[in-house]
């Protein structure tokens, strides 16, 4: 139940929107919250149902994104807890959407917070729930306490929040971290104790995550005083082999304002790099001059901590030979600058491209094979771009059955159907509202809808379905295929104006084997899951070659895999050919005698096959084919669809299309 009746919340909302009455907490920040929930957002501050949660298919798949994240704030959340809990709070980490990814609550307390919608994969922005801490920490970048009546919605009014937010070593935020509590006394400095903790571990998670993502390089630990420098480090700067600054942590850019400017270390530090590199080897504790203010910085220096792989060594590498100004561009350019400075030409070409129509209002369309990375590029251009901070929304297009492809990118309203949800549902296409959507295989998306979506690029807005107005969208679009669209629009099965709309920038990937940087990836990706496995590994030159010298037909993704489970299961310091999965040993052996495959790509399913294998001509030996199948699997459309080599999507279009029906419909 609320704290306040409904009426009492609703008229000091709107007294407060209107100047009659005086704002929360005396705090400007609060009331310009309310007025955007109420007049940009149209939320009803007199609402007394719970935020929106995530199912578990959807939180499996936004956590899967943020594993370091999760990895680096594990520790400091328990920690956290176990310092508050006694008052009965619970903690949560959310990303940067306001999805809680991650919690920590006292068992027997569970269903109290979980009734106030404290839980995991709930989502908490400003445009869905209005005024509350993660939301004003999300809009406004700052920590932030939203007590009890200070909340948009009457359903919240019972809590009380005390919210930080969390920054990556680039700069951008990252995620929120969250101290909740549903009773807690009326006066809000009752929470300015809680609300110092919360702020503390915020930027202990920020450094921890920073040392993560900094272990290649070689990171200053430092502290104005010579006792702190072990026990509690405040500044933290990464730079590379050459002395290029690479990161700085919060509290560095604060107290060494050159950090802002210059982008090496003899510019900061009267210094060198290579005697930095001395002192690591000593593990001693320094005093260092700055060079902007005269002051002595002590500090001690951690050598990396991992081998930098070739392609990390030629970003470096072209980093110190860029001009100031461009290196300080690089800063923000995030993981497309690797692709900026790839060796593989056709790949930093469409870096390049990409960096020039990015914010032009100009939709992107990645062309490539299966696991050629076409999704790792797309997440790389909106990280790098002025949306980086707003919403990444990912829809296969391949793998929705068709029956649900249009609730999930258009959403539908209260009672749209049999089965759906009491309040509705937004689609993937409203989520992306100020963000980036991403529609991968969006060769695979039904002729009606591609329709539909031609109206929503070019109108700017989205209808839900059952419902009678639109909702109006801001949405930056990237899409991506392995088929031959020019071929589907010639036979039909494509519409030509939603391709030439998709088709601003067409950038294709070339498959591994054809890569130039192909030992670079193999290296790159080798060190990440060897990091993942939690050992020091190395790769055994005479397998990294083999490796380099395969086809990969499941290109990136399937050569992860083979890694990821070598690195799994191997006994010793280095990873060999004994390591690899057996039937993938045995295309490596130096007697295997292969090819590189030949593929095409089917224009009935949009598979790679081989080029040598003829095609499907008669739709009557395809649809004998299908029915074969499923009746030597009982029906089944799973086991079918993996028998037939296609999604289990693409085998009900088929049966659809070529008239197959079940024995016991019939």
């Amino acid at each position: 139940m609320p704290y306040v009746s409904q009426t009492q919340h609703i008229d000091r909302v709107r007294g407060a929107i209107e100047g009659r009455l005086p704002a929360p907490a005396d705090s400007p920040r609060l009331v310009s919250s309310w007025q955007r929930s109420f007049e940009q957002y149209r939320l009803d501050p007199g609402a007394v149902i719970g935020p929106r949660v995530l199912s578990s298919a959807e939180l499996r798949e936004v956590q899967g994104k943020e594993e370091a994240f999760l990895r680096a704030s594990g520790q400091c959340l328990s920690r956290l807890h176990d310092m508050i809990r006694v008052a009965d709070y619970c903690v949560m980490l959310t990303d940067a959407h306001g999805v809680t990814i991650d919690y920590r609550i006292d068992r027997d307390r569970r269903s109290d917070f979980k009734h106030a919608g404290l839980y995991i994969g709930s989502c908490w922005s400003e445009r869905e729930e209005g005024t509350c801490g993660v939301a004003n920490v999300l809009t406004d970048l700052a920590p932030i306490i939203v007590h009890k009546t200070d909340h948009f919605r009457a359903a919240f009014t019972t809590l009380t929040c005390s919210a930080a937010p969390i920054f990556a070593p680039t700069g951008e935020m990252i995620g929120v971290l969250d101290a909740s509590a549903v009773q807690s006394p009326d006066n809000r400095d009752s929470q300015r104790l809680v609300f110092q903790l919360v702020r503390q571990s915020a930027g202990l998670i920020e450094d921890g995550y920073f040392l993560n993502q900094t272990s290649q390089h070689w990171v200053l630990f430092g502290h104005s005083s010579r006792n702190f420098v072990e026990a509690q480090p405040e500044v933290l700067i990464a730079f590379d082999e050459c002395g290029n600054l690479v990161a700085a942590n919060r509290k560095a850019r604060e107290c060494i304002p050159a950090l802002n400017g210059p982008r090496h270390i003899d510019d900061v530090f009267d210094t060198s790099g290579s005697h930095l590199h001395d002192i690591a080897r000593t593990d001693a504790i320094v005093g260092l001059r700055l060079r902007a203010t005269g002051t002595t910085l002590y500090a001690r220096i951690r050598a990396p901590l991992r081998r930098i792989s070739r392609a990390a060594s030629t970003l470096n590498e072209g980093a110190a030979r860029s001009s100031q100004s461009a290196s300080q561009n690089d800063l923000h350019l995030g993981a497309l600058g690797r692709f900026l400075h790839s060796a593989e030409p056709r790949i930093a070409h469409n870096a390049a491209v990409a960096l020039r129509v990015m914010g032009k209002r100009l939709p992107i369309l990645i062309l490539g094979e299966t696991g050629v990375g076409k999704e790792v590029f797309a997440h790389a251009v909106h990280d790098s771009g002025a949306r980086r901070a707003r919403p990444f929304i990912a829809v296969n297009c391949g793998a929705i059955p068709e029956s649900l492809i249009e609730s999930e990118l258009f959403g539908y309203a209260p009672g749209a159907f049999t089965g759906a949800r009491s309040r509705g549902a937004r689609g993937k296409i409203a989520q992306a509202h100020t963000g980036t959507l991403f529609l991968d295989e969006i060769g695979d998306m039904p002729l009606d809808l591609q329709t539909r979506l031609l109206r929503v690029l070019a109108e700017g807005e989205v209808t839900p379905l059952g419902a009678d107005a639109p909702v109006r969208v801001d949405i930056d679009v990237i899409c991506a295929t392995h088929r031959d669209l020019t071929q589907m629009v010639a036979a039909g099965t494509f519409r030509e104006d939603l391709y030439y709309r998709l088709s601003g920038a067409s950038l294709p990937i070339p498959p591994l084997r054809e890569r130039a940087d192909i030992r670079d990836v193999i290296e790159a990706v080798f060190d990440e899951e060897a990091q993942m496995a939690g050992h020091v590994l190395t790769l055994d030159p005479q397998l990294a070659e083999r490796l380099a010298g395969f086809a990969w037909p499941g290109n990136i993704r399937q050569l992860r895999n083979v890694l990821r489970y070598a690195c799994a299961i191997c006994d010793s310091a280095r990873v060999e050919l004994r390591h690899v999965a057996p039937d993938m040993a045995a295309l490596l052996a130096p007697e295997a005698v292969h090819k590189p495959a030949l593929l095409r790509i089917d224009p009935h399913d949009g598979r790679q096959r081989d080029a040598l294998q003829a095609p499907r001509q008669d739709p009557r030996e395809e649809r004998a084919r299908i029915i074969d199948a499923l009746t030597r699997h009982q029906w089944r459309p799973n086991a079918a669809a993996q028998a037939l080599g296609m999604s289990r999507a693409t085998l009900y279009r088929r049966i659809a299309s070529l008239g197959i029906v079940a024995p016991h419909r019939r």
